[in-house]
């Protein structure tokens, strides 16, 4: 309960962050630092490729064998081309018989675009994370898997087009704890937010009385 009006109180507090990351088309996941970052790689790649990269976040429990592709057409006026969008859906279900969860897209506007990426590569970037057996919650382990997913596109389009990107994550270990970093700053600022800063308030107005 406290977590969950965190998050609504986090969310009235930045809604104008939000609004302003005009590639993030649905976000049910990420936190707000992860949410800037994806917006500087995403603002990145389409100023010096002219290629729009586009994230849908959603934590909707799609049954099996949903069709993504056919989903992702209601946000088709909200996306200009050449776009690439990429959709993470941890919670939509893969069998009938498994409770395994968590489908990936990758949708390009044009067999064009689709040259200039791999898709196993991108897929890998986020199955990777979110599949790892460690002591990162589940919620951290997407947010982290997409933010790396969404910088791995971005690399490898710009690749394409002959250019480097300074925004996104290298290959390094520095690199995954950058991303990270991200995340549990963004999680950390909640738990100070709402949890630790009014119980350090309390004690120390107690002590002033």
């Amino acid at each position: 309960m406290i977590k969950a009006k965190a998050r609504f109180a986090l969310l009235a507090l930045f809604l104008p962050l939000l609004l302003n990351a005009t590639y993030i088309l649905k976000n049910d996941l990420l936190n707000l630092e992860a949410v800037k970052f994806v917006d500087k790689i995403t603002t990145e790649l389409n100023e010096k490729t002219g290629v729009h990269e586009y994230l849908i976040a959603t934590n909707e429990h799609f049954p099996v064998g949903f069709n993504l592709v056919a989903y992702s057409k209601q946000y088709e006026a909200n996306m200009s081309k050449p776009y690439v969008l990429f959709i993470f859906a941890p919670f939509a279900k893969i069998t009938e018989k498994s409770e395994q969860t968590g489908r990936v897209a990758i949708i390009p506007s044009s067999e064009e675009i689709a040259k200039m990426y791999n898709k196993a590569n991108v897929m890998d970037a986020a199955i990777d994370v979110v599949s790892a057996v460690d002591k990162n919650s589940a919620e951290d382990k997407n947010a982290i898997g997409m933010v790396q997913a969404i910088s791995e596109l971005a690399d490898e389009i710009a690749s394409a087009k002959g250019v480097k990107l300074q925004n996104t994550i290298k290959e390094t270990r520095q690199g995954l704890w950058v991303v990270k970093a991200i995340v549990l700053i963004g999680a950390a600022l909640v738990f100070w937010m709402f949890l630790f800063r009014p119980l350090y308030l309390r004690i120390t107005n107690g002590k002033n009385e």
